[in-house]
């Protein structure tokens, strides 16, 4: 049953239900105990009356030559008529049934079989088409060769009843009079212990649009602050969402105005009147540096936008690393050929034991392949001197952990610079290598994803120069390998 019936969910009425409800549901139950409990409490006086008058008359029975007889003295018979609001009955049976006095169609007890002396019992029955209440008691004579006689006294029930309503009258009118009463106080009480939600819900609208600021967990009640702690977690999420996307676009004009501005210069240059055809050419391949550059770097920088997406769900779905990391690493191989740098792959083969990760494709490929061009970038190379980058998967079984190694025989990076080296923008200058400087973010963001650690050691330890190995380790992905 619902009190307070609205389209949209209310938290203060739902209460009051679950409050209220019960309490009109068990009205009518506590009027019936109450009527009951009156019935009973009002019967007992009168009952104890009706006892004392059936003994009376038992007292007065007398036995004489082997009958039975009543000496009932008129006032005594007055007596016992004498009443404003019910009639009083009586019966004397002796003899065996014979009618000594009192009424003739005063019903007879349900158990003929008499009862001990001097033992009264109390029923309910009718008379006249009247419910009366009777008590009734046998006497046994001092003689045996007497029968017992039967003493029954009966009273209708109109004094019980009117009794029994002003019981109830008594007890029931002040309960309806304090219902409302009760009621007012549990609406009272429910604003009270919602005004601090209302209190809160003042501070969130007075807040300006850029305050992300935690909320005030101890102004509220206990039960309110598992909520309040859910709603600062977001807003601390939603503040560094914000300040991600406000680093994105800040880092994104910064590292694009180099090469737009190289690019406008060019076209000046070569607009220029008189300009000869091998000043124009070399304009136009500057252009085309540019452009690349510019291309290089904002795909790096989606990349990474969507490395950074933890927001959103990852698909994952079975992929064999070592296959992805082959075709990375084949996709490279004309570039290592243009800077004379020896690639290879060694390791684990596709459809190996132990190589399938959960993942996904598109990203995995992604770390894969800015470790491959930050290693060809990085790694100096001519043709008396080689430069090496080595690529491995390396499975364990018995582990189940599967770990991606990128190897070069660069000028490797200095225990101080390799937690630098995964920030947004960071370039170390010495190799004079072109980039944009989120490679290593990227592969960090990705790998962060798969529940994946990156390592940065030296390639070759205490020689020159160390080079770089830079490993990727995934964690358990899936069940043993048979």
């Amino acid at each position: 049953m619902k009190l307070f019936q609205r389209e949209q969910r209310s938290l203060f009425g739902e209460i009051l239900d679950w409050m209220l409800t019960p309490l009109m549901l068990l009205m009518p139950v506590a009027l019936a105990l109450t009527w009951l409990v009156a019935q009973s409490i009002a019967g007992r006086p009168f009952d104890r009356a009706l006892e004392y008058n059936a003994r009376v008359i038992a007292q007065l029975v007398t036995f004489k030559e082997g009958r039975a007889q009543l000496n009932l003295p008129q006032p005594a018979r007055e007596i016992l008529r004498a009443d404003d609001s019910d009639m009083i009955y009586y019966q004397v049976i002796g003899n065996g049934s014979e009618l000594i006095s009192g009424e003739r169609d005063l019903p007879a007890p349900p158990d003929a079989e008499p009862h001990p002396t001097g033992e009264t019992q109390l029923r309910d029955d009718e008379m006249r088409g009247l419910d009366v209440r009777v008590a009734w008691l046998w006497v046994r004579p001092e003689f045996t060769e007497h029968l017992p006689v039967l003493v029954q006294v009966a009273e209708t029930r109109e004094k019980r009843a009117v009794l029994a309503t002003e019981i109830i009258k008594g007890v029931l009118l002040p309960m309806l009079l304090l219902l409302p009463l009760a009621v007012l106080m549990v609406w009272l009480a429910l604003v009270r212990g919602i005004r601090p939600l209302s209190e809160l819900e003042t501070r969130i609208r007075a807040r300006k649009p850029d305050d992300l600021s935690p909320l005030e967990e101890r102004s509220v009640p206990v039960e309110v602050a598992p909520l309040v702690a859910s709603v600062n977690d977001l807003l601390t999420r939603l503040k560094d969402s914000i300040a991600t996307q406000k680093r994105f676009l800040a880092d994104a004009a910064h590292q694009l105005k180099t090469p737009l501005a190289g690019l406008r210069m060019q076209a000046d240059l070569a607009q220029r009147q008189g300009s000869s055809a091998s000043e124009l050419k070399q304009s136009l391949n500057q252009i085309e540096r540019a452009s690349i550059r510019a291309t290089h770097t904002v795909n790096q920088l989606l990349a990474l936008a969507r490395a950074e997406s933890r927001g959103t769900t990852l698909a994952l779905q079975p992929c064999d690393f070592a296959q992805l990391t082959l075709e990375v690493v084949q996709d490279s191989v004309p570039r290592a050929i243009d800077r004379r740098i020896d690639l290879g792959y060694d390791g684990a083969q596709p459809g190996t034991p132990g190589v399938v990760v959960d993942g996904n494709p598109t990203l995995l490929k992604e770390l894969v392949r800015n470790l491959v061009d930050n290693a060809l970038n990085y790694t100096p190379s001519s043709d008396d001197s080689p430069g090496v980058v080595t690529v491995r998967v390396l499975a364990d079984r018995p582990s189940r952990h599967l770990v991606l190694q990128v190897e070069d025989s660069g000028p490797g990076i200095p225990e101080a610079d390799r937690e630098a080296v995964f920030q947004p923008f960071f370039r170390r200058l010495e190799g004079g290598a072109e980039g944009s400087g989120l490679g290593l973010t990227i592969v960090r963001e990705i790998a962060a994803r798969h529940a994946a650690q990156v390592h940065i050691e030296d390639a070759q330890s205490g020689r020159q120069p160390p080079g770089t190995c830079i490993s990727v380790q995934f964690g358990a992905h899936g069940p043993p390998a048979p």
